[in-house]
């Protein structure tokens, strides 16, 4: 399948020419647009020699690099790409790693492709009970993925909920302990469908982030709010293992979800946000949580949705991705911005981030739907430290 990609061929590692471009226009306008990136966006990117394109500024925060729809029902074997509903960066394998959802028919696996900006898958992996039976659609809806220090995959699944690990050969191994309330009604507080969407470790191993997609019905405010979430932590305990030391509020934007996370420095958080309507299509933003880690622990708030904001972690926008030039790309449904899909994964490029900056890594899932596309879009943004004043 020939690849759709817009800007450039060449692997990027996290601090690139894209990302270096970017930190010249901080540090000379001390500010997130860049100049020119108007005019830019008015001409496709596939228009215009590879020497000069450059990051291309999404509204007032972020910037796109590219995207590339190489992977779209691209037959592996007797597999298709597709339904790839999160993303990591394996080191081992030094490769982006997603996990497929809950297709139908289908065996659960893991996806590893090379460089986003001209994907090549490089392998696959089944995930399997600990007696060698794999995993599928009926009893399995993978939606997070991380790899943790030791090299074993974590692996959120929606169906009960429940975060399995699983060794290098596709073999679970161990799961971690999810309180009873984040269980599916009538077990517990949570919707089907809508738990334990985003999962990341962070970058020295020790915590692990598993955050649910939507509200448990107990966070609903008084008035109806329903914008809460709850964001479980584990702490290594140093046998080789993970335990729940607390839980993190989050309050989205009205009407949004959380579809991924990616743990950043000592104690940040990243947080895709999304929503989808008929009449817009997919709106996607990236917000940062710089101290996550520190947020008070919410375990024993009964109701979220009535607690005071300091009870919260705070929040800054770090990407407008629905507001990134479209770059020539071709929408098959109704889309605001033809760019836009069902972005569901989310990774930060490997390497050091200098000035604060770092290339990130989007998927989409494209459903097994003709109408969708599987597509890796590419973007640099800041990682900040602390929220800006007044936040």
């Amino acid at each position: 399948m020939s690849p759709s990609s817009t800007t450039g061929t060449r692997p990027r590692r996290a601090f690139g020419p894209r990302a270096a471009a970017a930190a010249c226009c901080l540090a000379a306008a001390a500010t997130i647009a860049l100049p020119g990136a108007t005019a830019s966006a008015r001409t496709p990117a596939a228009q215009a020699p590879a020497s000069s394109r450059l990051p291309q500024a999404c509204g007032t925060a972020g910037w796109v690099d590219g995207y590339s729809d190489a992977l779209n029902k691209l037959p592996v074997g007797d597999e298709t790409v597709g339904d790839l509903s999160a993303l990591t960066w394996d080191a081992r394998r030094h490769a982006y790693a997603s996990v497929i959802d809950h297709a139908t028919g289908r065996q659960a696996r893991l996806w590893f492709f090379t460089d986003p900006a001209n994907p090549r898958i490089t392998g696959t992996l089944v995930l399997r009970k600990a007696d060698g039976t794999p995993y599928d659609d009926t009893d399995f809806d993978a939606e997070g993925l991380t790899v943790l220090p030791n090299g074993d995959y974590l692996v959120s699944s929606e169906v009960e909920p429940s975060i399995r690990e699983f060794g290098r050969d596709g073999v679970q191994r161990g799961e971690l302990t999810v309180p009873a309330r984040f269980r599916v009604a009538p077990a517990g507080e949570a919707t089907s469908n809508a738990t334990l969407e985003g999962l990341s470790v962070s970058p020295d191993g020790r915590y692990v982030y598993a955050a649910m997609e939507g509200v448990l019905s107990g966070d609903v405010s008084s008035s109806g709010n329903a914008d809460d979430r709850r964001i479980l932590v584990y702490q290594a305990d140093g046998r080789g293992g993970y335990r729940l030391v607390k839980e993190v509020g989050y309050r989205l934007q009205p009407g949004n979800r959380i579809s991924e996370v990616a743990a950043y420095g000592p104690n940040g958080l990243l947080v895709l946000e999304a929503a989808w309507s008929a009449a817009v299509g997919n709106t996607i933003a990236v917000y940062a949580a710089p101290d996550a880690l520190h947020a008070p622990d919410v375990s024993k708030v009964g109701d979220l949705g009535d607690a005071p904001a300091p009870k919260l972690a705070g929040k800054v926008l770090v990407a407008a991705v629905d507001q990134c030039p479209s770059l020539g790309a071709i929408a098959r449904e109704t889309q605001q911005n033809p760019l836009m899909d069902n972005y569901e994964g989310m990774a930060i490029e490997p390497g050091p981030h200098p000035l604060g900056l770092a290339g990130l890594v989007l998927v989409s899932d494209d459903n097994s739907s003709t109408a969708q596309t599987t597509r890796l879009l590419r973007l640099t943004v800041r990682l900040p430290s602390h929220l800006p004043v007044g936040h």
